[in-house]
């Protein structure tokens, strides 16, 4: 199985908001999602979570995906 990063600062840093920002936009609680962000690559991720930042930031849930290991 491989590990999967979240483009979470890179979508946020072209929106110019702050993670806290993007916690309240997507509805996603803080601590989660800054896990989520500065996580060098995680095995699981939760599927809610994505297609909420996906909407959030307007993107592809594929977009949001970086594979790091395989």
């Amino acid at each position: 199985m491989g590990l999967v990063r979240l483009k979470i600062r890179q979508f946020a840093q072209e929106k110019g908001w702050s993670l806290k920002e993007v916690s309240t936009r997507s509805g996603i609680n803080y601590s989660t999602l800054k896990t989520y962000a500065n996580s060098a690559g995680m095995a699981t991720v939760d599927a809610t979570a994505l297609l909420k930042l996906a909407r959030t930031f307007e993107v592809a849930i594929e977009d949001l995906i970086e594979v790091v290991e395989e």
